[in-house]
């Protein structure tokens, strides 16, 4: 993604998420969910899921996943991953969890996510809770709560930038870019390299 601005400001994004975390404690409430398990999926997931952690106060550590090599379409888009550890403090099986993404486009993140899960277990429910999504959706996978909805041209992307501060940014896609992302395509101020924007 060339020439980004940014597109919500860390104020912005901080609201969006008290949203978010406003609208999980009315739908854990609805459904009669007792201690939830978050799960966020790295990188821009997991510093969502943190602070949504925070604010609804849940018991157990937060999650963590790794989806680089469960993604149905790795070998195409030619992707580099810096593979991290996935983490699951405690067991899956009849757990009610909470599965966080930065931005959900294709859907094929969020895929690869459950299949990740359901090979540590059989949870009782998952609710997904994004903090952005766009259209351009190739699978029929729907967030459960979304903080920002954005409406974008086809060669445009947004991204999480973080951790601290989160910023939203939005840019065009070259053309002709290389699908090679290459381990060195994190800038200073890091951006969230497993989001579902994009190709994605």
């Amino acid at each position: 993604m060339s020439k980004t601005e940014i597109w919500k400001d860390a104020d912005a994004v901080n609201a969006a998420i008290d949203g978010m975390a406003d609208d999980l404690k009315a739908l854990i409430a609805e459904r009669g969910i007792e201690n939830p398990l978050m799960v966020g999926i790295h990188t821009g997931g997991v510093w969502v899921a943190d602070r949504l952690h925070e604010r609804l106060g849940i018991a157990d550590a937060l999650g963590h996943l790794d989806i680089s090599f469960y993604r149905d379409d790795f070998t195409r888009i030619g992707m580099h991953p810096q593979v991290r550890p996935s983490y699951l403090p405690v067991g899956v099986d009849d757990r009610h969890l909470i599965l966080v993404d930065d931005v959900l486009q294709s859907g094929r993140t969020i895929r690869a996510a459950l299949n990740v899960l359901f090979d540590y277990g059989r949870p009782a429910s998952v609710i997904l809770a994004t903090l952005a999504e766009r259209g351009g959706r190739e699978l029929p996978i729907a967030p459960d709560v979304v903080g920002l909805h954005a409406q974008l041209d086809r060669n445009e992307q947004i991204k999480l930038s973080g951790p601290e501060p989160l910023l939203m940014l939005r840019g065009k896609t070259p053309r002709h870019a290389s699908a090679k992302s290459g381990p060195g395509s994190e800038t200073a101020q890091k951006s969230s390299s497993h989001s579902d924007s994009g190709p994605t």
